[in-house]
């Protein structure tokens, strides 16, 4: 099995050799802590290991406080691309010459806040879920492009903590894209995406597909816990988004001495090395590289 590069030197060989292909990863720590840039380094090493960089897909409701822009400059000359988030899918359109998909996706982007349950009215609420809904195509067309182009490897950034993840519009989303896309027979996702046109496009359709479970997705969580080892010590409940996870990475702060370092610790990795060392991290022009 090919493993893919975290981005991060020192880090693939700590565990393995890197992160398992069909499986999700999850990068929990507190805002500012480098979750950002590591999933960026991620997704930017597919340039050299598969031919073709990740993509982005940022479930920021309160506009882009990532950054995604200015570290896609800085570290890799990259200038983003945004796509439509509610862009109608066109069957012929994407068998065209000349057809572009953004290789950025701003799911929830302009709400201004928060979007669960508890922080909207009924009206609200069923408004924004309407509004869910028509993007739906064009997030499950975004990707699709992207993975019949070689892509592999995808970031979803800015999962914010709830108490009750089902309250949660970001939860809900990322439930589906995980199984409903990522974890799906590309074949299916198919005839999700074209419907009545597949059976005429499927001859066009079928030698673009890519292998399944091929893709591994990177999801940047945003912990309230800033100490690495509050986070260790946190336990999780069944069927939450850290107990489906393959890999488990906590990102935090550490006292070393008189003072605080970065440091991250892989607290799970299924089918693979897991050390058990705390490891300590800087962040640099280049990104994000291990320390003694």
């Amino acid at each position: 099995m090919t493993r893919l590069s975290t981005g991060i030197p020192g880090l693939d060989e700590k565990i393995g050799g890197g992160l398992i292909p069909g499986t999700m990863t999850v990068l929990a720590g507190s805002s500012g802590i480098g979750k950002t840039q590591f999933g960026l380094q991620f997704i930017g090493a597919g340039t050299e290991a598969e031919g073709a960089r990740g993509v982005i897909f940022d479930m920021t409701a309160r506009g882009d406080s990532q950054n995604h822009g200015d570290y896609a400059s800085r570290l890799f000359n990259w200038t983003l691309s945004a796509e439509d988030a509610e862009r109608r899918f066109d069957a012929d359109a994407f068998f065209a010459p000349g057809f572009t998909v953004g290789d950025y996706f701003a799911a929830l982007a302009g709400r201004g806040k928060r979007v669960t349950r508890r922080d909207l009215d009924f009206d609200d609420w069923r408004e924004w879920k309407s509004s869910l809904a028509r993007r739906l195509d064009a997030a499950i067309a975004f990707l699709f492009t992207h993975f019949t182009r070689g892509v592999r490897r995808l970031l979803i950034d800015g999962i914010e903590p709830v108490t009750h993840q089902g309250d949660s519009i970001q939860f809900e989303l990322l439930e589906y894209i995980y199984h409903q896309i990522l974890q799906k027979e590309p074949d299916w996702v198919a005839r999700d995406l074209f419907r009545q046109d597949f059976l005429r496009c499927r001859e066009k359709i079928t030698p673009l597909l890519w292998p399944a479970r091929s893709v591994a997705t990177l999801v940047s969580y945003t912990a309230p816990e800033s100490s690495l080892e509050a986070l260790i010590e946190k336990p999780f409940d069944e069927g939450d988004l850290l107990a489906q996870a393959n890999t488990i990475i906590y990102m935090g702060k550490i006292r070393d001495g008189v003072r605080f370092r970065r440091a991250m610790y892989v607290a799970k990795h299924r089918g693979s090395v897991c050390p058990d060392e705390i490891l300590f991290y800087e962040i640099g022009d280049g990104g994000i590289t291990l320390s003694d």
